[in-house]
């Protein structure tokens, strides 16, 4: 056996098996709940729409996953800066005329080689890498509270261009995800804590009639109808109460696969249902039971990457896993949670199951570098 096979046999073998047969089987849910959500009786094009493009979609993530993981994550370490400005760049260029598209009164796209990419996604992972880097950095000084301001002024860049698009589910993501980070770093537990009171504070405020004086007329909207859908039950409060309504009707072992009558019958409308809607679709079709395998599954693939951060060779791959499983954690919590009348609506897509491009190769980018850092641990070289 040469030593090129070699390696790569050592590599595949060093692989976090359950982390990629969790991965696998939630693509796998993904793909049949996404046809599932597409399927309109006879209507077939829609299928072929929504299915087949994320079959390319998942598999360009498989590859890009599998690229990450076979090269060794100090080296995105070392240009995380590079990767960094350039994610902003590309924020910024969906402002420009011209170049930025404009998608139901967002600019969140950009048009490459005639595909149509959502910069920020791939901006919550640079900004995962840049974090990483610097908080591992040896000189500085993790317990002092410039620490915690150097950490929140990296994530307040691309935070702000996210939101200026607007996009506040995905820019509030990067807020607890840097929490995570500063706390795996050892930052003092006291100014954690007290931003964690501010933020609380902020929400709290949100939720009150002074929200009006500093949020946008949509995002005001999404929080009244949060605290009442049935305010406009035909109008912004029709996906919140549909959804609730998929829900619940799975009962215990949901209605069947293409069986579910919200989803066939159109009230959970089909341009939702297969992105940010797909929970409903798949508690509806397969109930509690289902519903909660799929939970159980996000749980099982968190805690890999919390094993692989604890067992990283060195600081900066502990918070590179750390961070890509606070991003994890917090779409899955916050997708479902708005579906299920927990929370806001705020258009955060499931990780692995919901139809989209940009989010899909993003997502498997990032498990792509925690297997990297997983196969590196214990100091062990592929």
């Amino acid at each position: 056996m040469n030593k090129r096979v070699q390696t790569w046999v050592r590599f595949l073998t060093a692989q976090d098996g359950l982390a990629i047969l969790l991965a696998a089987g939630l693509l796998g849910a993904g793909l049949t709940f996404i046809y599932s959500a597409s399927w309109r009786g006879e209507e077939t094009g829609i299928v072929g729409a929504w299915f087949s493009k994320q079959i390319w979609w998942a598999a360009l993530g498989a590859a890009v996953a599998l690229a990450l993981a076979a090269t060794d994550y100090k080296v995105w370490i070392r240009h995380a800066g590079w990767l960094y400005l350039a994610s902003l760049a590309l924020l910024a260029l969906v402002f420009v005329p011209g170049i930025g598209r404009k998608v139901y009164g967002a600019y969140r796209w950009l048009v490459i080689l005639g595909v149509p990419v959502q910069p920020s996604e791939f901006a919550k992972v640079s900004t995962v890498l840049l974090l990483a880097r610097v908080l591992a950095s040896p000189v500085l000084q993790r317990r002092s509270f410039g620490t915690v301001l150097l950490a929140l002024g990296l994530m307040a860049l691309p935070f702000g261009l996210i939101l200026e698009e607007p996009d506040l589910g995905t820019a509030m993501v990067l807020v607890p995800t840097t929490l995570c980070m500063l706390f795996a770093a050892g930052c003092a537990l006291r100014y954690l804590i007290g931003l964690g009171l501010l933020g609380a504070g902020g929400i709290a405020v949100a939720l009150s009639p002074l929200a009006k004086l500093f949020l946008d007329d949509y995002q005001h909207e999404r929080i009244a109808t949060f605290l009442d859908p049935s305010r406009d039950p035909l109008g912004s409060g029709w996906n919140a109460l549909q959804s609730a309504i998929a829900v619940g009707s799975g009962g215990f072992s949901g209605k069947g696969f293409l069986n579910g009558t919200q989803n066939v019958l159109g009230f959970l409308p089909r341009t939702v249902s297969p992105t940010d809607f797909i929970f409903p679709v798949i508690a509806e079709e397969t109930g509690f039971i289902g519903a909660s395998v799929l939970l159980l599954a996000f749980a099982a693939l968190l805690t890999c990457y919390l094993r692989t951060a604890w067992t990283a060779q060195d600081p900066a791959g502990s918070l590179l896993a750390t961070g890509i499983a606070g991003l994890l954690f917090c779409h899955v919590f916050v997708n479902v949670g708005m579906t299920i009348g927990l929370l806001p609506i705020t258009g955060l897509p499931l990780p692995f199951v919901s139809s989209g491009g940009s989010f899909m190769v993003s997502t498997l980018a990032g498990f792509g570098l925690v297997q990297s850092v997983h196969v590196r641990r214990m100091r062990r070289e592929v």
